[in-house]
């Protein structure tokens, strides 16, 4: 009779219900990846077929819906990979970047896993370890190059060479200003001084807080006559500030400069120095760097998230919590940056929906009770022809 029939597609029929049931319960949890029911038949190398059976389960790692939830911590994934975690000693992987950063720095989600990633200066090379956002305060840096970048009047009056006196304003054709810092972070005005001393040659001399700064001479500006800088203008300057500071040393840099008949103009300043500053917020990049924001207002990379990815992501083992686990059929982890190979880029303020389809799933679980009612009238029916046969004495 067939009741093992029957039985094995009521049986195959509750797993798939199962799936199906799990998929519309995770419909709104974040990162999840859906799953659909595979069947075989099986002969077993008899002529009527014996039933069948759940031959796999196999999960669908396709894209969920990038939704903005415009908090900085959620981060969402776009593209193909998985954020690597630590959970309870044990490394994971998952798509739900719902984080929050601990009273000691780490990043980690609501179930205590942590993220890794590689530390500040180290990038995406060796083991990753678990990451860990520094709270210490940026310390100072002395400036060591000034790049300026201006327009000098061509048709400005010649000038003595070597004789710019910033008290007497006959002395030179244009000045501007700019801030340098020392040792300690303290800010110190650098004005510039320039004269036109030739046909196409301009003397350059500055003074830091009103004193001379020293040098081996004037920096030279020589411009061709399409107005374009001649060569490199460069000049190197010594300052003792006197507040315990160590001695500034820096450049200035004057390439991209140009000599027309126009007005005297700035068109770019720049210098690398600053004063210390606190940690203010941290904001994530789509590369994955964790950029530490000061209330100097400059920022520092403080760490970068490591990215993973499979060879077959389908062979990983779902270990809850919205985490999979690697295994021999997944192959190795591989790992790197975001943005970079198969690896996609990591969106801040955002998170990845269930990549469910409920329309879908509600559609097959119509089908999948169907099927098991179906197997369940295979047995009514088999145990009427029982009975009937039973009667027969």
């Amino acid at each position: 009779m067939g009741f093992s029939q029957a039985l094995s597609g009521i049986n195959a029929a509750a797993d798939n219900l199962d799936v199906v049931g799990n998929n519309i319960s995770n419909s709104q949890t974040v990162g999840f990846k859906s799953s659909n029911t595979q069947f075989a038949d099986v002969y077993a190398g008899a002529e009527v077929g014996l039933g069948t059976r759940v031959s796999g389960v196999m999960q669908d790692f396709s894209d969920g819906t990038l939704e903005s939830s415009g908090r900085d911590l959620d981060l969402a994934i776009s593209g193909d990979g998985f954020f690597r975690m630590t959970q309870n000693d044990q490394v994971v992987y998952s798509r739900n970047g719902q984080l929050s950063m601990t009273s000691d720095g780490y990043l980690q989600n609501a179930q205590g896993a942590r993220l890794t990633g590689y530390p500040a200066g180290v990038g995406a090379g060796g083991q990753p370890e678990e990451l860990q956002v520094p709270s210490d305060a940026l310390e100072a840096t002395a400036t060591t190059g000034v790049e300026a970048s201006l327009n000098l009047d061509s048709g400005s009056e010649e000038l003595t060479a070597g004789g710019i006196d910033p008290n007497d304003s006959d002395t030179y054709s244009y000045s501007n200003s700019a801030t340098v810092y020392d040792s300690l972070g303290n800010s110190h005005d650098v004005t510039m001084y320039f004269a036109k001393v030739a046909e196409n040659e301009w003397e350059m001399q500055p003074t830091i807080d009103g004193e001379s700064a020293d040098t081996g001479g004037d920096t030279s500006l020589s411009f061709n006559d399409d107005g374009t800088l001649d060569g490199n203008a460069i000049g190197n300057y010594t300052y003792d500030p006197g507040n315990g500071a160590e001695e500034m040393d820096f450049d200035f840099d004057f390439a991209g400069s140009t000599q027309f008949g126009n007005d005297f103009e700035l068109s770019s300043l720049n210098q690398d120095g600053y004063s210390s500053g606190s940690l203010v917020g941290t904001t994530i990049d789509e590369s994955g760097n964790i950029i530490g924001n000061y209330s100097n207002e400059e920022s520092q990379v403080l760490g970068t998230i490591a990215m993973a990815n499979f060879r077959n992501p389908e062979g990983l083992d779902p270990v809850g919590d919205n985490a999979w686990a690697e295994t021999s059929e997944s192959g190795q982890a591989l790992l790197g940056q975001a943005g970079e190979g198969v690896f996609g880029s990591i969106e801040s303020g955002t998170i990845e929906t269930s990549n469910v389809d409920l329309n879908g799933e509600l559609v097959d679980l119509i089908i999948a009770q169907r099927n098991y009612q179906a197997n369940s009238q295979t047995v009514k029916v088999q145990d009427e022809v029982l009975q009937g046969t039973v009667n027969l004495r």
